[in-house]
């Protein structure tokens, strides 16, 4: 069987259409890689990008989204609801087929050793490719952000990079490479313009401060929408599924007075957890996926 990786970055950058086609070309025109799917975000001033391909492929596309988002991006014009600390922010590898998560620590480290030494960008590795324990965990390694890493990188020793130089680059920041696997980004949007609704719900319900497990989140206003969103990561769905969290941050909203406006999907799912959802709000016990028609045609 063919490896398959999945690669999933994030750029800071999500009003500027012409940016994020430019580093999408760049990750296009390497044989071998597919891209699946562009997310833009005004809000958030951020763009989730999701392509395939084999160990080589995304090695040599993901490099060219680094040096193509360093050229297109200047964190110090800057501006967005999201934490970051690079133009290139967040680059992990995900196991899709004929692959592992050791495969994907490899290629992370190749590519971040790559960035590093030919961008001069700074790069932290993170989760399963972690060098050091507290970096395992992505909200500590981006402590700070792009302005407050600019010292920290100099003065403090626990914020020495893994790979590149001991100074963030003037533009691009620092970036952060990975391996782990699949996450799903799931955002609830509230009926308010009350930012601190949101920040509390996101504080009760993440694992850090005791809430659900697997479950990362954080309170965003959305300006252009005229609400704010509880924006989440589920870092196993098949523990945490997504109706659980969806029903619990429902619930909150309803104490604070407050309706759920909407729910999206940032980027790409996978088909058990949809499958998961609807037979749990169906109360289908019995269900599973190789009962969908398509699956059983082409899997």
């Amino acid at each position: 069987m063919a490896s398959i990786i999945e690669c999933v970055p994030n750029f800071s950058e999500g009003r500027r259409k012409r940016v994020i086609d430019n580093i999408v070309h760049s990750i296009r025109s390497v044989p071998g890689t597919k891209v699946l799917d562009v997310e833009m975000d005004a809000d958030h001033n951020r763009s989730v990008v999701t392509f395939t391909g084999n160990k080589e492929s995304v090695q040599e596309s993901s490099f060219r989204a680094a040096r193509a988002a360093s050229e297109h991006i200047d964190l110090t014009k800057h501006k967005g609801e999201h934490p970051r600390m690079g133009a290139l922010d967040v680059l992990p590898f995900v196991p899709i087929s004929g692959a592992t998560i050791a495969d994907c620590v490899e290629v992370a480290n190749i590519v971040g050793a790559r960035i590093g030494k030919d961008l001069q960008i700074p790069v932290y590795m993170y989760e399963a490719a972690a060098k050091r324990p507290e970096r395992t965990n992505l909200e500590n390694v981006r402590r700070g952000q792009f302005e407050g890493l600019k010292e920290a990188i100099l003065t403090d020793d626990s914020r020495y990079p893994d790979y590149g130089p001991r100074k963030v680059h003037p533009t691009a920041g620092a970036t952060a490479v990975g391996a782990r696997m699949p996450l799903i980004a799931f955002n609830v949007n509230l009926k308010t313009e009350d930012i601190e609704v949101a920040k509390a719900i996101a504080k009760k319900i993440r694992a850090s401060s005791g809430g659900i497990p697997h479950v990362k989140a954080l309170g965003f206003m959305l300006k252009e929408k005229k609400m704010v969103q509880v924006s989440m990561n589920l870092t196993d769905y098949t523990v945490t599924p997504i109706s659980k969290v969806f029903m619990e941050v429902k619930k909150e909203a309803e104490a604070h007075g407050v309706e759920v406006e909407e729910s999206e999907i940032i980027g790409l799912i996978p088909l058990d957890a949809v499958c998961d959802l609807a037979a749990r709000f169906l109360k289908m016990g019995n269900f599973a996926s190789n009962q969908v028609l398509e699956r059983r045609i082409w899997g």
